[in-house]
């Protein structure tokens, strides 16, 4: 997972709610052994419409899909957050997200921005009134500004989670990251322990 200090990249007003992880990726996408490959599936069906957000080339390049409450609801795969990010996006914000999609996410290093519906929906219409404004989301300060609309507003995040980003590290680097506690445990095991 790599490091995620400070987020600096244009928005997508995704003006939907209750977005499922079948509208993100569809099932048949899951078939594929690969890990790689999945922007081409992201929000495919919609994308037949071509009045769909993601089809308008002034979001072409945005990095922070900003979307409307109960964000990847639906059933658990983790193939939609790796689809969001093989679209090129680094940050999802919205009002709510599922549970089990923002632990997804933030066990691939996708990051999850919650935000109320009334700052959501300022953020929606500064988008759409410039394309081309900045949302910078830090980190560290936990905060996400639109310096040219005056917006500036904190979101929550547990610490652990808050580290694992700035970090860049997945559950197989929490684990190594204390490797010598472990290997100090296991010298101090019983024999007779070790073997089973």
């Amino acid at each position: 997972m790599k490091k995620v200090s400070v987020i600096t990249g244009r928005g997508v007003p995704l003006r939907r709610s209750d977005v499922d992880t079948d509208q993100i990726i569809p099932a048949e996408w899951l078939k594929r052994v690969e890990r790689t490959g999945f922007e081409k599936g992201l929000f495919s069906t919609w994308r037949d419409d071509r009045n769909f957000v993601l089809n308008d080339e002034r979001y072409s390049g945005a990095s922070i899909l900003v979307a409307g409450p109960s964000f990847g609801v639906g059933s658990s795969r983790e193939h939609a957050v790796w689809a969001i990010q093989q679209g090129g996006f680094d940050a999802v914000i919205a009002p709510s997200f599922s549970d089990i999609f923002r632990n997804n996410c933030t066990k691939n290093g996708l990051v999850p921005v919650t935000l109320s519906e009334a700052v959501v929906a300022r953020i929606w219409d500064a988008i759409e009134s410039d394309p081309t404004c900045e949302i910078t989301i830090d980190m560290h300060g936990l905060s996400v500004e639109i310096p040219s609309t005056g917006i500036a507003e904190r979101f929550d995040m547990d610490t652990a989670t808050q580290e694992r980003f700035i970090q860049g590290l997945d559950d197989i680097g929490i684990t190594m990251s204390k490797a010598d506690a472990i290997s100090a445990f296991e010298s101090t095991r019983p024999s007779w322990l070790a073997s089973r």
